[in-house]
């Protein structure tokens, strides 16, 4: 052996040491056979497969979770034939049964004419990466959930109601389905704070808010505080009878809250009053113009005496 041998084998060995000591799992896989050439000891430690158990790419294929199997396979299947260096992301499965998250890393190395001769990679464990992830995008869910909800009652707030509000009209008008709209105000609200003060008004607003939370009949079924003592019940698909036969069941709620209004009285019970509106939207109609009808049909009902329905034609049922 020439001292230029010795001195390549020792640089060879040099190179293995460092490779082998960190943390990142080194391989190689020779594209002709698709065996392993190589894989870093460090992998037993991780996923607990001894470094000679991982022979070919079926091995590494099928220590992967089902679910990201097909995808991850199919993806770096076709990146390497077309010679693209890539990294994928996946569920790599223990010798214990428990899955570990991998971020491959993966270089091609190519023949003179282009073709993959060697894939060449690390391995990196990412679970933990992967945990503060999903611990992110679990406070962003709760953030925009709550953004989405009135502080005070819990119920959906304005933001929540133009957002559906929007997306349920191009429903309506894509489908000529009728939408309906339920606009509800509680009576003599000045006069409860006036007489009970207003942290037992913010109370009042959680007991009619948690009533009216039983009206919702369908996932699409919207109740919101519109702001104020007012509260929207949006209700796709709901005809103009039903949407009124709602609204009363509203009123019928909050009486059978039973919630006092010595304010205007004693022995008095909350009252509630609403206006309804109900259309099928055309192309070119606007919402506003749509919610006004029910919000003025909601102060026709307060001017005829209030705890009533003013809907369709100005008809108090």
């Amino acid at each position: 052996m020439t001292i230029e041998d010795i001195l390549l084998e020792e640089e060879a060995g040099v190179y293995k040491t460092l490779l082998e000591s960190t943390r990142a799992i080194p391989w190689k896989i020779d594209w002709a056979t698709l065996r392993f050439a190589y894989i870093g000891p460090q992998i037993e430690e991780l996923l607990g497969w001894s470094p000679q158990s991982w022979q070919t790419v079926q091995d590494w294929a099928d220590r992967m979770h089902p679910d990201d199997r097909e995808w991850v396979f199919n993806f770096c299947v076709s990146q390497s034939q077309a010679g693209i260096d890539h990294e994928a992301d996946y569920r790599a499965l223990r010798k214990d049964g428990e899955f570990v998250w991998i971020r491959d890393v993966v270089h091609v190395v190519r023949n003179p004419d282009g073709t993959p001769n060697a894939l060449i990679g690390f391995m990196f464990d990412i679970s933990e990466r992967k945990r503060t992830e999903e611990r992110l995008l679990d406070m962003q869910r709760e953030l925009e959930e709550l953004s989405f909800k009135d502080g005070l009652t819990g119920v959906a707030n304005r933001r929540r109601f133009d957002l559906v509000m929007e997306n349920e009209w191009r429903e309506a008008q894509a489908d000529r389905d009728p939408l309906s709209v339920v606009v509800l105000d509680i009576d003599y609200f000045k006069q409860y704070n006036d007489h009970y003060g207003h942290l037992e008004g913010d109370e009042c607003l959680k007991r009619v808010a948690g009533a009216l939370s039983a009206i919702v009949r369908t996932p699409r079924d919207l109740l919101c505080r519109f702001g104020g003592e007012e509260f929207v019940l949006l209700l796709p698909q709901t005809d103009a009878a039903t949407a009124m036969a709602l609204a009363w069941r509203c009123l019928d709620l909050i009486d059978k809250a039973m919630i006092p209004h010595a304010g205007i009285g004693a022995g008095k019970r909350l009252t509630l009053s609403a206006g309804v509106h109900t259309t099928v939207p055309a192309t070119g109609d606007e919402v506003l113009p749509f919610i006004a009808v029910a919000d003025r049909r909601l102060y026709m009902a307060k001017e005829r005496g209030r705890a009533r329905v003013v809907a369709e034609g100005g008809v108090t049922a």
